[in-house]
């Protein structure tokens, strides 16, 4: 993995503005437009451009929900979503500076990028049908692939991580192997879990305890019984399951509620070779 260039200007001059965002040697240009800040975006005549847009907001339950679109005049598009849609507050569009996009890779970029924020499954997705994937030549998919990669980035480097995995899964290995960490303990809980830049993530199919004790705190109490109630955790033949990996602030939290007590995560989490966490990470 080579080091990355992107070059973020502040249109309005406000870190809370729009704002374009650029990765050094690719033809895509990304724009990051407030919501209160389309009608006065008029003046961006690349937006006038064949391009691909997401809406992010937030749902009536205070969940994240993204729109993923696409449009062959993408202001136009986008002025027609203030009308058409409230939940959102932010938009990111993505337009080739060469003018190289068109319907038939806008509409490939729209479906691919909507499959993979349905894996991620970190934001609810707006769209009310999954779009239609384009049908073009080998030569422009793998171009079109290698814009997808862009896109990814840049979108994280914004904030977003709609398509943000929470575990890599091209990790080697020993990659694996020297971060996952375990927790196998009372009352059924047997876990995997491992270290990432946001936090601590328990991996799918881990078990908790299948009770909780009476010290345990009634926040992490609650916190559990959400996790169920979302089918986040499920009952499968007794077994109390995770059905996805589930991230976690810190270690600690993650294995209160594997281990149904309270617990110091950087001692209770052990990677195969029986070292702790905390002697892991110093």
């Amino acid at each position: 993995m080579f080091g990355k260039t992107i070059k973020i200007f502040l249109i309005d001059g406000e870190p809370n503005g729009r704002l374009t965002c650029e990765l050094s040697n690719w033809t895509g240009k990304a724009f990051k437009i407030p919501r209160n800040k389309i009608k006065v975006s008029t003046d961006r005549t690349e937006l006038e451009s064949t391009g691909i847009y997401i809406l992010f907001g937030k749902s009536t339950d205070n969940k994240d929900l993204a729109y993923i679109g696409e449009g062959e005049e993408i202001y136009k598009r986008i002025i027609q979503h203030v009308s058409g849609k409230d939940f959102w507050n932010e938009a990111v569009v993505f337009i080739s500076k060469d003018e190289n996009l068109n319907k038939a890779h806008v509409k490939y970029l729209e479906n691919r990028l909507y499959e993979i924020a349905k894996k991620v499954n970190r934001y609810n997705l707006d769209n009310s049908n999954i779009p239609t994937r384009s049908s073009i030549s080998e030569s422009d998919r793998a171009e079109m692939e290698e814009f997808i990669e862009n896109i990814k980035l840049l979108t994280n480097t914004l904030g977003y991580k709609i398509f943000e995995e929470l575990i890599h899964e091209n990790q080697t290995i020993e990659d694996q192997k020297n971060n996952t960490f375990y927790i196998r303990a009372s009352r059924g809980a047997n876990a995997q879990g491992q270290i990432t830049n946001e936090g601590f993530v328990v991996l799918k199919d881990s078990e908790i305890a299948d009770s909780v004790t009476t010290s345990l705190n009634q926040s992490i109490i609650n916190f559990r019984q959400r996790l169920i109630d979302e089918q986040k955790i499920v009952n499968i033949n007794n077994k109390l399951i995770f059905t996805e990996d589930y991230l976690f602030s810190s270690p600690s939290t993650a294995a209160a509620i594997v281990m149904g007590r309270s617990a110091n995560g950087l001692t209770e989490w052990r990677l195969s070779d029986g070292r702790i966490l905390k002697s892991v990470e110093i």
